[in-house]
């Protein structure tokens, strides 16, 4: 087994792998050396990584397909590897540890990066660890330019999730608020594909929206009444399919309107809450992670209220705001930083396709 003290007294490279949906990632990252007597653990160094986008795949059908996710992951995983590899100018009998996504996420996809993971340990008696994939997305902005430090509030806004927790170190969450039916990104997605909007629908919607008028229509704000944080989409989507059945033949012309109002009310909900959070806890830090966290009107509206509160804002790169095999590398290395879980031998595996985030200390 890698065990904490290896962590700390010499730098471990971890590859990590993931495979939880419609993206297949891999990459490398570098742990630091470090004190055991101090407190702060350095972050670990990201070396390379390549990512896959199944997009142009799944968009014939309008959304994705699992079987087809599950055998694009099975052509995709050992060239990204190699790519990797050859980009860092590493080789395999470098690596010291292998991560990849246990879940959550799709069964047969899942499956792909953990047979893979645990075949390439099993070969090179290297140890293996099963990473939360939203604890992956949860920790990314650690790899920014500007990484936070704990404690801070986290929105979490990937795919079917939509969560507020309150975030004091490394697998020490609690959850403030979670959506209770459509996620953030669902809302998003679903809304997009009323309107005709083409697969992948959010981002296509929030690129619409810039050419519309945000106040056109009145659509819902669910719960922002009291002191809840919880989340509830599922009446604007509805909301969203009344405006377009009232607007009959109309919908062309006032399509980029309806993105604007749709994005506005999504974005509205998600800034609210995530300042409602902060004064609750009394934090003055958060991290924005997931999908919709690179939307942009999100970031402006949060960058500004904050920025009036005297709150620091903080985000993944663009471009790990997706799925990606970054976050995973990154969430494993600092597990084994923190001494919350060992890397094992033992190459058996499963996989877990519904895994609540505050239920990640069942695999350690």
């Amino acid at each position: 087994m890698t065990r904490h003290s290896d962590a700390n007294r010499h730098p471990l490279l971890v590859l990590g792998v993931e495979s939880s949906c419609d993206e297949t990632g891999v990459a490398l990252v570098r742990t630091q050396p470090h004190d055991l007597q101090d407190a702060t653990l350095p972050v670990p160094e990201l070396l390379g990584h390549a990512l896959h986008s199944q997009i142009d795949m799944h968009q014939l059908y309008g959304g994705v397909v699992p079987e087809l996710a599950s055998r694009d992951h099975i052509r995709r995983v050992l060239p990204l590897t190699e790519q990797v590899l050859r980009d860092t100018q590493c080789s395999l009998s470098d690596v010291d540890v292998i991560g990849y996504t246990q879940g959550p996420g799709l069964a047969g996809a899942l499956l792909v990066g953990a047979g893979v993971a645990c075949a390439l340990g099993a070969a090179l008696n290297k140890p293996v660890i099963g990473v939360h994939h939203l604890e992956g997305h949860l920790l990314s902005p650690f790899l920014s330019a500007d990484p936070p430090e704990f404690p801070f509030v986290a929105l979490l806004v990937s795919g079917g999730h939509t969560q507020l927790m309150r975030v004091d170190g490394v697998g020490q969450y609690q959850i403030l608020g979670e959506t209770i039916d459509d996620a953030a990104g669902e809302a998003f997605d679903k809304s997009a594909k009323l309107m005709g909007l083409p697969y992948p629908g959010g981002p296509i919607l929030a690129r619409l929206a810039q050419g519309g008028d945000p106040a056109a229509f009145a659509l819902p704000r669910p719960l922002l009444r009291g002191e809840n944080l919880d989340f509830s989409f599922a009446g604007l989507k509805t909301a969203v399919a009344t405006q377009i059945q009232k607007l009959g033949d109309g919908l062309e012309s006032a399509k980029r309107d309806l993105a604007a109002s749709t994005q506005a009310a999504i974005v509205d909900v998600l800034m609210k809450k995530s300042l409602l959070a902060l004064r609750l806890t009394g934090l003055k830090r958060l991290v924005v992670a997931g999908g919709v966290g690179a939307n942009q009107l999100l970031r402006e509206q949060l960058n500004a209220q904050c920025a009036k509160r005297g709150i620091r804002v903080h985000y993944p790169e663009l471009h790990l705001c997706t799925d990606n095999g970054a976050m995973i590398a990154l969430a494993a290395a600092m597990r084994l930083q923190a001494g919350l879980q060992e890397a094992t031998r033992d190459w058996s595996f499963d996989v877990r396709p519904r895994w609540p985030l505050d239920a990640i200390e069942a695999a350690s």
